[in-house]
């Protein structure tokens, strides 16, 4: 997991995200909030910092080379749709370019299931975090209660800033892997309790299978 810097306009945004297992070992998944402003604006120097903290790139960053996302979004910003996957330009220690799968590894990813329980990490930077740690969180899933989305939801106070964190099922803390079957996306304005992240379907996995294999 690591911490996504980018702009959009004249306006710098922070999110999360995380490498992901794939042929090219060069494949990011995050928010597609983090890559595209729904139909409008594109990020621009977007760049992934794998292990962030206190500003600290231990494993180097790595910036976008191309950015994956459905039509769904990038034409009505529907949060059934809110993930995006980027594939990313080598780098790493030592003065040694080299991808970020081959750099940290990258957890594995499965498609069209959404777990009982899930936990979520995240780079939250509104107050009372800075976005300068990763956190986490976990607990029991359950669908939108208010049934615009098909989103599941998951009791959880990190801020903005942990958009596009992974969603991991099965983690193993003496491992540090599980595998992902969301991202982080929105909550809504009146319940900062519950975090929402979109079922990865069909699509996701289209979108995921065009960015490994570019």
């Amino acid at each position: 997991t690591g911490k996504v810097f980018f702009s959009m306009g004249s306006d710098d945004y922070v999110c999360s995200g995380s490498s992901v297992a794939s042929a090219n070992s060069d494949v990011v998944v995050t928010a597609a909030h983090c890559v595209k402003n729904g139909s409008g604006t594109w990020a621009a120097n977007w760049t992934f910092v794998p292990g962030y903290s206190n500003g600290d790139a231990p494993y180097g960053s790595y910036t976008a080379r191309r950015f994956y996302i459905s039509n769904s979004w990038s034409n009505q910003a529907n949060n059934d749709y809110d993930v995006a996957f980027v594939t990313v330009n080598q780098d790493g220690l030592a003065g040694d370019s080299v991808p970020v799968g081959q750099e940290v590894g990258g957890q594995g990813i499965r498609f069209g299931s959404a777990p009982k329980a899930i936990t979520v990490f995240g780079y939250p930077s509104d107050p009372p975090y800075n976005g300068q740690q990763l956190f986490y969180c976990s607990g029991a899933t359950k669908p939108d209660t208010y049934h615009a989305t098909t989103d599941t939801g998951v009791r959880c106070q990190m801020t903005a800033g942990s958009s596009g964190g992974p969603w991991l099922d099965g983690f193993d803390w003496s491992s540090g892997t599980g595998t992902i079957t969301s991202v982080s996306s929105f909550k809504y304005s009146n319940n900062n309790q519950i975090l929402y992240g979109p079922t990865l379907g069909s699509a996701a996995q289209a979108l995921y299978q065009a960015a490994e294999h570019s």
